[in-house]
């Protein structure tokens, strides 16, 4: 299985540097495993980054192969998408600039990458190899422990996400989908907040559960009631607490 994809073996659409600007470290605040390490440790780290770019068609990583970088949103949207036994693709979430992707659990465990990282548009990414992080871990327990922390977190996130998956309705699960996007990453506009990526009706289907058409069908009836507006390109949310309510059942 080939490894993950080597910015110099695609000199047209990707580029690479190995000296990061000091607006990274910046960046690295709101990184999980990364906020959590003291100065001296994340200067050491920060000289194992590399900045590299991709355009839309690329592949960042594929399903199936060895999970040994940790990846880091700087500029873009990723999306991570999983392929069904019959062919089809799921988008299981999108990455915004300072969300940290590889997967995790899987570059800890040593397992492959249980899905592909695909740019949706021009991306930087910053990548760090697992190894350089591990080294790290060795001499610093306090570190280690807090990564232990941050996997259990991880871990309560998927359960509460099976379970929302499960009981909430495909209207609240939605609606918790695009307040947690417009409070990550939103713009504010004159109008409200805009999701800043392209993010169809697929998307949201399958990242909430649901098929396409219920989809369409609750996103029509959130325009009548003024919560959001706008289409795939250009997403608004027109009130936010509305749609904070509804998500909370």
């Amino acid at each position: 299985m080939a490894s993950e994809r080597d910015p110099l073996s695609k000199p047209l659409t990707i580029s690479s540097s190995k000296r990061p600007p000091a607006s990274i470290d910046a960046l690295l605040d709101r990184v999980p495993l990364f906020n959590i390490l003291n100065r001296q440790d994340r200067q050491r780290l920060l000289q194992e980054l590399s900045e590299t770019r991709y355009g839309k068609n690329d592949f960042i990583f594929r399903e199936g192969e060895p999970s040994e970088y940790f990846h880091i949103v700087k500029e873009g949207t990723v999306k991570c998408v999983k392929s069904t036994s019959d062919g089809k693709e799921c988008t299981l979430k999108m990455l915004m600039p300072g969300d940290l992707f590889c997967c995790d659990a899987a570059a800890f465990d040593g397992a492959n990458h249980p899905g592909n990282a695909q740019p949706m548009g021009n991306v930087s990414i910053l990548r760090m190899h697992k190894s350089a992080y591990f080294n790290m871990l060795k001499r610093n327990p306090d570190a280690a422990i807090e990564v232990i922390k941050y996997l259990g977190n991880r871990l309560h996130e998927a359960q509460e996400k099976n379970k929302i998956l499960a009981l909430d309705r495909a209207d609240q699960r939605l609606a918790a989908l695009l307040t947690d996007l417009a409070t990550r990453n939103g713009i504010k506009e004159r109008q409200g907040l805009r999701i800043p990526m392209r993010l169809t009706r697929q998307d949201m289907a399958n990242m909430v559960g649901a098929t396409t058409e219920t989809v369409i069908r609750i996103m029509s009836r959130f325009k009548r009631a003024h919560l959001v507006s706008g289409t795939a390109n250009r997403l608004i949310i027109l009130d936010f607490d509305r749609l904070r309510t509804l998500a909370s059942g």
